[in-house]
């Protein structure tokens, strides 16, 4: 990691500060690396989204995993160094945040059934709040009871207003990092 001075401090030095030493400290001036972790963040379906949820997931802590049901897109994600997985079942229960990044593809149904089915810790789908959900359909159609399909998140991330693909990644991204941290997310502390 390069490091970068602040305006504030030159962490070429020993901290002087008024109290005991926090590694997260280290963490944040860039003298230590992020604890590795059992995080895992699944992008289902390859879109603008989910690259970025991949890019920046991997750049905080998380092992970064797509889920691609379609063979094509699948191998051009993989040949963009995305790191597939083939079902739900490669990742331990509690460990994986699920994201579902597209809420008009016909797999919509299943992908969510088997996140849900594999206890992942976290399960969300994108889409527009102020519309139903296309995947409460989805799951009643497949047999999924009223209270799991109730465990998908929609909508998801900080509401910061975001738009376009790299913002709703941060938003999506920012609220998991809350969420995991048992934080309400904003700024409030």
């Amino acid at each position: 990691m390069a490091h970068v001075p602040d305006r504030e401090h030159d962490h070429d030095h020993e901290h002087d500060h008024d109290h005991e030493h926090d590694p997260t400290c280290d963490v944040a001036h860039g003298k230590a690396e992020l604890p590795a972790g059992d995080k895992v963040l699944v992008a289902v379906f390859a879109t603008p989204v989910a690259g970025f949820l991949l890019k920046y997931a991997a750049d905080t802590g998380y092992r970064a995993v797509l889920m691609e049901p379609d063979p094509a897109l699948a191998a051009a994600a993989a040949a963009g160094g995305a790191e597939l997985a083939g079902s739900m079942d490669a990742f331990a229960p509690g460990t994986a945040d699920v994201v579902v990044t597209d809420h008009h593809r016909e797999e919509l149904g299943p992908a969510l059934r088997d996140a849900l089915a594999s206890k992942a810790r976290w399960v969300g789908i994108m889409g527009n709040p102020r519309h139903e959900g296309p995947h409460l359909r989805a799951l009643a159609d497949l047999g999924v009871p009223a209270d799991e399909i109730a465990l998908v998140h929609r909508p998801i991330g900080l509401n910061i207003g975001s738009r376009a693909p790299a913002e709703i990644a941060v938003a999506t991204l920012a609220g998991l990092i809350a969420d995991r941290n048992g934080k309400p997310g904003g700024f409030e502390f």
